[in-house]
């Protein structure tokens, strides 16, 4: 581990960009092929699987793609373009005829040096004005003709002139500044972000062994595949989603393989439960951990397990989620809730009707779902057998580490909260908090049409809409009730109450 923490000069990496070329690709397969044919067909044991899934996938990739250094110095940034061969040469000349000089003392050797030096001048001014000018060209040209690399080169000059903080402030306030000191405190830091420790003592349910459901077909595994979204990060099998959607008709069916064993054992392998957290500067002070967010990235193979479970998942509970329920679900998006609340409130100013509201907001509501109570809720909203096992299972053995720069720190365990960057979690929450919701309702609420709307909500954003204060007072009472019972708290600093009357409010 390097003394000072910083992104290393040199990154070595497996040009998976080449993987468009079908010819590449079909290398690529072809040692993959070649891979499977060595493996027993029945292995059985999940994680040796794994472990000849991913080495082999990653193998094919470095064999057929190749690999290039990349780093300090090198791709297309225009800053650092202009160092050229002429332009090295011209530096070297200028420093011998700086040492001749020194050495000698001459007059000669002076105007040697002068001259040296001007021309490594000239050198780099012209150097420099051509790079930016074919720079400014290649730019013009991508507003034009690709808008996308356009906005990408933007966003990666800009984050170069970011600056990351290579000390932190420890828990105590003292300024870290050895690697080690600051990868441990980051790990702190998120070990506790991520283990709540006021959540509610619920004894997990056992899990019913039941065969009802069916294994899961190629077909499902390949609608997955085919969704992934190229150029994003791995996790730390370091397997890019760029290698999966490369994959022929052996490579899907030994991934296919892969997901079968894990549906039938119950368990998954450690890398799919393992998350790589990478902190990113919010604003504020650099050293202070709290002023960053944490991303996670997962298992790419790993997340296609996830989203065939979503897709069994979704249907079941679907019918069961309120109306009133907005965020992570087809065709309720951001604008319906803002919209519906309009309306409501147009309606009710129409019609002289008071309108009491409350705006709730969630202390870290994805990271203080306790899992024993959310496979209840799961149970109770037709998730059972061997789908819910299937769903425990990513949630087992749940792990992250930090990575800063180049580093990484220890493992962790992460024992409540709900996956971030798994596609199984947004559906997950949205039966958790339609759950809350149900059971918090009462007579409140403020009337439109034929319906009777009391509260709206969109993910983790809640709005209660009551006639009247001491309604909302109970509405907020059950609510906050019901959170606390779930292990939810009702963030107090950031809930706004707002009231719409054409009377004088007191």
């Amino acid at each position: 581990m390097p003394d000072r923490l910083g992104r290393p000069k040199r990154i070595v990496r497996v040009c998976w960009e080449r993987l468009a070329d079908p010819s590449v690709r079909g290398v690529f397969n072809s040692h993959l092929r070649e891979s499977f044919n060595k493996i027993p067909r029945e292995v059985g044991d999940i994680e040796s699987e794994w472990t000849m899934f991913s080495s082999s996938i990653v193998d094919a990739a470095i064999q057929s793609c190749g690999c290039k250094v990349s780093g300090a110095g090198r791709g297309s940034n225009p800053r650092t373009q202009w160092w050229t061969l002429e332009v090295r040469d011209a530096v070297k000349l200028k420093k011998v005829s700086y040492q001749a000089w020194l050495a000698r003392g001459t007059p000669e050797a002076a105007e040697a040096y002068r001259q040296a030096k001007q021309t490594t001048a000239v050198v780099v001014s012209e150097a420099k004005t051509r790079v930016w000018e074919e720079f400014g060209e290649a730019m013009e040209k991508d507003y034009r003709t690709a808008s996308e690399k356009f906005w990408q080169t933007i966003w990666r000059l800009r984050r170069g002139k970011q600056l990351s903080a290579n000390t932190v402030y420890s828990g105590g306030g003292e300024l870290l500044a050895s690697t080690g000191d600051i990868v441990g405190r980051w790990k702190e830091y998120f070990e506790d972000l991520l283990n709540p420790t006021n959540m509610p003592s619920i004894e997990e349910p056992e899990a019913e062994d039941s065969e009802v459901d069916s294994f899961i077909t190629q077909s499902e595994v390949t609608e997955v595949v085919q969704q992934l979204l190229g150029g994003k990060a791995p996790g730390v099998d370091e397997i890019r989603p760029e290698y999966l959607k490369s994959l022929d008709v052996v490579g899907l069916s030994w991934l296919t393989c892969l997901c079968n064993i894990a549906w039938r054992s119950g368990t998954v392998p450690l890398d799919w439960a393992t998350g790589v957290v990478i902190p990113l500067f919010k604003k504020g002070d650099r050293r202070v951990c709290s002023n960053y967010r944490g991303i996670t990235l997962l298992s790419l193979p790993g997340k296609v397990y996830s989203r065939v479970l979503e897709s069994r998942v979704r249907p079941l509970v679907k019918p069961r989620i309120q109306e009133e329920k907005c965020g992570f679900r087809p065709s309720r998006g951001t604008l319906d809730q803002p919209y519906t609340l309009h309306r409501v409130l147009e309606g009710s100013w129409e019609f002289a009707q008071p309108v009491h509201m409350c705006f709730v907001d969630l202390e870290k509501a994805f990271n203080c779902v306790p899992r024993g109570i959310l496979w209840e809720v799961l149970w109770e909203y037709g998730v059972r057998g061997p789908l819910l096992r299937a769903v425990r299972s990513l949630y087992n053995r749940s792990r992250s580490l930090v990575r800063i720069a180049s580093c990484k720190s220890d493992l962790f365990p992460v024992h409540v909260g709900l996956r971030q960057g798994c596609p199984l979690s947004p559906v997950l929450f949205i039966v958790f908090m339609d759950r809350i919701s149900r059971h918090s309702q009462g007579l409140e609420g403020v009337r439109f049409g034929d319906h009777r709307i009391s509260l709206l909500i969109f993910a983790d954003d809640v709005v209660l809409l009551t006639p009247s204060s001491l309604d909302l007072q109970h509405a907020l009472g059950r609510f906050a009730a019901e959170c606390e019972a779930a292990g939810m708290r009702v963030g107090t600093s950031k809930s706004e109450a707002m009231v719409l009357d054409r009377k004088k409010v007191a």
